[in-house]
């Protein structure tokens, strides 16, 4: 059995360890690309191969590719989204495609888990109190993760695992995600809701929801009218779905505890971005998904799911042609 790693070399290096490339050394013949990843250089490394790696700076593996490896059975995507590697031929081929989306969603949820702990909490303006002077001003705006509303907006990978996580605080969670089921979302632990029910009742709301045509500033100067005065909201998702002039205008007159943002629109944002001066804004620099060290735990992913697939067991982030409409 062949393995072509499809990616140039230094993204191979930051989401592929030696375990991983151990791990496809036992199964056969490993085939690196190290040049770009041109076409050219693609095709070289593919020839034959049975199962292909791809990341970021990948392309459609299309026809012309797929003539040199009539024997593919497996994409590993070890990025997120897969829609820049796949091809109807591919499709049509009948190879199965994995996403690494799932390990990229621990790392946004666990990251949003962080922005509900401190904003919860009144990290931001208690550090500022303490470092002015101050002692217990604004101790009494501190609410700790027992008995609140969760709010979460959409229900993928990390809208999933951030749901796993409330399960270590005494809170209630609530999801609204217009393609998953009630059953599912109970599962989970949370209760299915409308947008508008989880809009006006949540103590904290966190976005977790693909960037795509109907999620397109799903928060904006209405949406926002509906949340509590006291409310937090997080958005470690897409900065397409909020309106941020809307937001800016929402904040500035003091109508949220916090908006906690680690993307934007676009990216990065002006300098002159109006949001950047106020102080209910809390800003980082699109960190959420795995950073560093971190990326290597996709090559773990992809090891594991590849086990799960010459095995015959079920693939934890395969995606199918049909599911691509309702991802980012």
């Amino acid at each position: 059995m062949k393995t072509a790693f499809l990616m140039d070399p230094a993204t191979r290096n930051m989401v592929i360890n030696e375990k991983a490339l151990a791990f496809f050394g036992k199964l056969g013949e490993v085939s690196l690309n190290d040049g770009s990843a041109s076409k050219e250089n693609v095709i070289k490394c593919i020839e034959n191969a049975d199962i292909a790696v791809t990341s970021w700076g990948n392309t459609a593996i299309d026809a012309d590719i797929l003539a040199h490896c009539p024997g593919l059975k497996f994409v590993a995507h070890a990025a997120g989204s897969v829609k820049p590697v796949v091809s109807d031929e591919l499709w049509d081929k009948g190879v199965r495609v994995l996403s690494s989306a799932c390990p990229l969603g621990e790392g946004v949820a666990e990251t949003a888990l962080g922005f509900t702990i401190s904003a919860s909490k009144n990290f931001y303006a208690l550090n500022r109190s303490v470092k002015n002077g101050g002692w217990n001003e604004g101790k009494e705006n501190i609410r700790e993760l027992f008995d609140l509303k969760i709010g979460v907006i959409g229900c993928g990978w990390a809208g999933k695992h951030y749901i796993e996580l409330l399960k270590a605080f005494y809170v209630d969670v609530y999801c609204y995600d217009p393609f998953v089921s009630e059953d599912v979302m109970s599962a989970l632990g949370a209760s299915k809701v409308t947008l508008d029910w989880l809009l006006s009742n949540c103590d904290i709301i966190s976005v977790h929801a693909p960037s795509i045509p109907s999620t397109y500033h799903m928060i904006n100067k209405d949406t926002l009218s509906a949340m509590k005065k006291d409310a937090v909201l997080i958005n470690t998702a897409r900065g397409t779905i909020i309106d941020e002039a809307a937001l800016f205008e929402h904040m500035a007159a003091g109508n949220l505890k916090y908006a906690c943002l680690d993307v934007f629109d676009p990216e990065p944002p002006a300098k002159e971005n109006p949001l950047l001066t106020l102080d209910n804004v809390i800003v980082t620099p699109h960190l959420a998904g795995l950073a560093n060290n971190g990326l290597k735990r996709i090559g773990t992913f992809v090891c594991e799911e590849t086990a799960h697939f010459l095995a015959g067991e079920p693939v934890r982030g395969e995606v199918t042609r049909e599911m691509l409409a309702k991802m980012a």
